[in-house]
């Protein structure tokens, strides 16, 4: 069976509807034709790249969660999609099971944070820009902590765990070391406010909204 039929199959199993289509000449190209709530978007098509229509849709206002696939393991491919607006990869072989995994996860981040545009409490954050108010007030935030602050605002209110913290921020090697994210913490800490970021202890930390 091939894979488009496998993760058909899978997809089915798991009550998720999907439309398999099979060159790059065949997917809508404007926003407006994509009415779907997520998209799995092989790297290697038959009649072109996955990752120049990945930026096609994404230079139209395409704003649903793409997961690519792809069977190049070598960072500068995988560096290349997330630059070009992919929200996440999986290589391939996989187990269907993890590929369900990311959709469900890509699909709650979105569910969260819809707009270009986070309005959390006094914080407003454009994750695309890379920019950060707080009353008004840009913030100068380094990488770390930018990226920190965003995977704790895609669920304000929730605890996020260490240890998924600390793979988020490192996707594409080893986990983050806790004694490092212990430091990006207490540094976006005293840029946002000590109340702003809480500590349950042995767990992990939580956006205050």
């Amino acid at each position: 069976m091939d894979l488009g039929s496998a993760l058909q199959q899978a997809l089915k199993a798991e009550s998720i509807t999907s439309v398999w289509l099979r060159r790059m000449a065949d997917a809508p190209w404007a926003a407006a034709d994509l009415d779907y709530d997520c998209a799995l978007l092989d790297v290697s098509l038959p009649d072109g790249s996955g990752l120049e229509l990945l930026k096609r849709w994404r230079q139209t206002g395409v704003n649903l969660p793409i997961i690519m696939i792809t069977a190049r393991s070598g960072l500068d491919d995988r560096l290349e999609g997330l630059d070009s607006g992919a929200d996440d990869f999986i290589v391939k072989p996989f187990a269907m099971a993890e590929l369900i995994s990311r959709v469900r996860a890509v699909l709650r981040r979105y569910a969260q944070q819809a707009s270009a545009h986070w309005n959390i409490g006094d914080l407003r954050i454009e994750p695309r820009a890379f920019r950060v108010w707080q009353g008004g007030v840009e913030l100068d935030l380094v990488r770390r902590e930018f990226e920190l602050l965003i995977e704790l605002a895609r669920e304000p209110g929730t605890v996020v765990s260490k240890g998924v913290l600390a793979q988020r921020l490192e996707p594409l090697g080893e986990p983050l070391a806790f004694s490092l994210l212990e430091v990006h913490v207490s540094n976006l800490r005293r840029k946002i406010g000590a109340n702003r970021i809480r500590t349950l202890r042995g767990i992990g930390y939580m956006l205050v909204v």
